[in-house]
Formats: structure tokens, C-alpha cells, sequence
């Protein structure tokens, strides 16, 4: 009870390259084509938090309960809902695609310790789950469209707004490498069900914001079904 379940997931390491090139590739994407605006994420982000969503129900949370004292578990599961709505004060919401916040040219530290501190707890579950990482890729890639358009259009120097997506991607594999330390291997089910809290607020604050105005959107329900049934086959 409390070990880590031994499931490697490649001899390459692509869950510390995939989640940091979904971000940098994004940005680059961005510069590349002079883009200050993200453009019209909001099928991928629906897409991509039910797809988060399914597999956080469908794989993490039986991992978590599986391995460890359910009641405290579900204990940790809070803790992390509550984590994440203390972190949306400093990322101002960043996670689930809006940034509400403005730097006034200035380099915006608090969205990047905000956004650092979720990007390394999200990580954690990569080291041990291939549908996980496929999760957080397809997260990862309309978040950093709609971040890297902000930080475009914020005032911030070429050389400022790449510091910050570098640290932002360097985060989620970092997660992944800590789970390597003797402490959290030993307590992997309450470290996971903190993370599973986080992902929950995350993936159902995007379904609930997918529905502007909360008009009737079908493509956007499709996107969510779409994303629910993969997770489902993944």
C-alpha cells in the first residue's frame, strides 16, 4: 500500500520532450506567423478538458484509491480543488484559457509562479501513464496559444515572453522527474490525489466556460463528447 506501481512508458523519455514541445512549438507557431491574437481555440480547449477530464476519472482516481487509504485520498483530492482555486489568484485562469490580467510591460511573475506551480503538479502522473500524456498535450496546446498570444500583445520584449514559455515548459517535466523522489514515490497515492483535485477544477471549469453565455453550442458539445468518448478508448 503507498507504491508507486511500476509501469515505464518508453525507453525514450517522451514524457518530459512531448509536454515542453506542445508548449514551445505553440509559441513558436504564434511568432512564426506574427500573431498577437491566439486565434479561435475554443473547440481544442473544449476538447482538450474533456479529454483531461475523462482520463483524470477513468485512470488517476482509480490509480489514487486503488493504491492508498481512499478516505484520505479523497482528503487530498480536496486539498488539491482548494490548491488550484489559490493558484488561480496568481494565474488569473490561465489553465483553462483566459488570462485576466495585465502586465503593463512589465515581465508578469506571478502568472508565471501561478501557472509554474500547476504545470509541475500536472506532471506528476506522466512518469507512470501514456494516456495521461497524451492528455496533457492536447492541453497544453491551446493554453499556450492563448497564453503566448497574451504575452505577444502584452508590451513584453521578444526575449522576455521566451523566458517565460521556456520556464513554462521546463515545469510539467520537472512534475514528472519528481516523482521520482524517494518521499513522493512513497506517498504517490496522496500526491496523485492532490493533482487529481487540481485536475478537476481545471478540465470541469472549461467544460462549464465552453458554453458562452450559456447558449447552446453544438459544435462545442460534440468537441466534449468527442474528447470523453477518446479518453474512454485511449
Amino acid at each position: 500500500m503507498g507504491s508507486k506501481p511500476t509501469k515505464p512508458i518508453a525507453t525514450t523519455p517522451w514524457h518530459l520532450i512531448l509536454p515542453a514541445l506542445a508548449v514551445l512549438l505553440s509559441f513558436l507557431f504564434l511568432v512564426a506567423r506574427r500573431k498577437r491574437q491566439a486565434g479561435r481555440q475554443g473547440l481544442l480547449l473544449a476538447f482538450s478538458g474533456a479529454f483531461l477530464l475523462g482520463i483524470t476519472l477513468l485512470e488517476l482516481i482509480p490509480e489514487a484509491y486503488n493504491s492508498g487509504n481512499p478516505r484520505l485520498t479523497g482528503v487530498f483530492v480536496g486539498v488539491g480543488i482548494l490548491l488550484q482555486i489559490v493558484l488561480e489568484f496568481l494565474s488569473r485562469g490561465a489553465e483553462h484559457g483566459h488570462v485576466h490580467t495585465q502586465t503593463g510591460g512589465k515581465f508578469p511573475l506571478l502568472l508565471l509562479l501561478g501557472l509554474s506551480l500547476h504545470a509541475l503538479l500536472e506532471g506528476v502522473p506522466l512518469e507512470n501513464n501514456r494516456e495521461f500524456l497524451l492528455a496533457i498535450v492536447i492541453h497544453k496546446i491551446p493554453v499556450a496559444l492563448i497564453l503566448g498570444g497574451f504575452l505577444l500583445r502584452s508590451g513584453l520584449s521578444a526575449g522576455a515572453a521566451w523566458t517565460f514559455m521556456v520556464l513554462f515548459a521546463a515545469m510539467t517535466p520537472l512534475g514528472a522527474l519528481s516523482g521520482r523522489i524517494p518521499v513522493l514515490e512513497h506517498g504517490h497515492p496522496y500526491v496523485l490525489g492532490l493533482v487529481i483535485g487540481v485536475l478537476l477544477h481545471v478540465s470541469t471549469v472549461i467544460l462549464f466556460e465552453s458554453s458562452e453565455g450559456h447558449s447552446f453550442n453544438l459544435r462545442k458539445l460534440t468537441a466534449i463528447v468527442l474528447g470523453m468518448v477518446l479518453a474512454y478508448l485511449a
